[in-house]
């Protein structure tokens, strides 16, 4: 069973979601937040599996909660669930470490998909829409052209073979696409990006698309 808290100042957003959660099994609705200072709280309380966050929200927002809630280092993933699509917003929560983010307008099924591909480790936003949002908001996470990637230290434990992996989630690839370029099979592939993850200590594909920004291995399209 998958426990999920939801996070919404909208009475009406929180009951359809707890709605549509009763009525899937395998998922169960743990608890409810109007704001950010309720959501971080519940979710130390609670421990839910998921945490379906909205941005906007009074007093403490759904960045910030997000922050606090994976820095306190437990197991609980956040999904953000937003009417906003490549913005700002949407951007500073997957750096906050949200695991993904879904439009409030994304249907049932995509909604219950998300929240069972976080809560296993993976990450809801494709790869490309990763690349697309990361491209917008580059220029906040680039390093500066004269600094060696080679001085940081997520990096050096990487094999020649794991830093192309890494690039190439960098640059949106999908690992199909990985194994057809690099001349790998699937299989070999996700065991490459499973050792990258744990290596640069990214929860998900989104983070590690972040560090390859970070790490100036990739840059925005011009």
């Amino acid at each position: 069973m998958t426990t999920v808290l939801i996070a919404d100042d909208q009475p009406l957003q929180r009951m359809g979601f707890r709605m549509l959660l009763e009525g899937t099994p395998g998922l169960e609705p743990v608890g409810e937040a109007a704001h950010g200072a309720e959501a971080v709280r519940l979710a130390a309380e609670l421990r839910p599996d998921v945490v379906l966050m909205d941005i906007r929200m009074p007093g403490m927002d759904g960045i910030e909660a997000t922050r606090r809630i994976i820095a306190g280092g437990g197991r609980t993933r956040v999904l953000i669930v937003t009417t906003f699509d490549l913005d700002e917003y949407a951007y500073d929560g997957l750096r906050a470490g949200a695991s993904g983010f879904l439009l409030k307008d994304a249907r049932p099924e995509e909604l219950v998909a998300g929240i069972h591909a976080v809560a296993t480790g993976d990450a809801v936003v494709a790869p490309r829409l990763t690349r697309r949002l990361l491209d917008a908001y580059a220029h906040q996470v680039l390093a500066p052209a004269d600094t060696p990637t080679s001085q940081d230290p997520r990096l050096r434990t990487l094999t020649d073979r794991e830093r192309e992996v890494l690039i190439a989630i960098g640059q949106g690839w999908t690992n199909t696409e990985i194994a057809e370029r690099l001349f790998l099979t699937e299989s070999t592939v996700k065991k490459h990006v499973g050792r990258v993850l744990a290596k640069i200590g990214a929860r998900d594909r989104i983070q590690a698309v972040i560090t390859a920004y970070d790490a100036g291995l990739v840059r925005a399209k011009s």
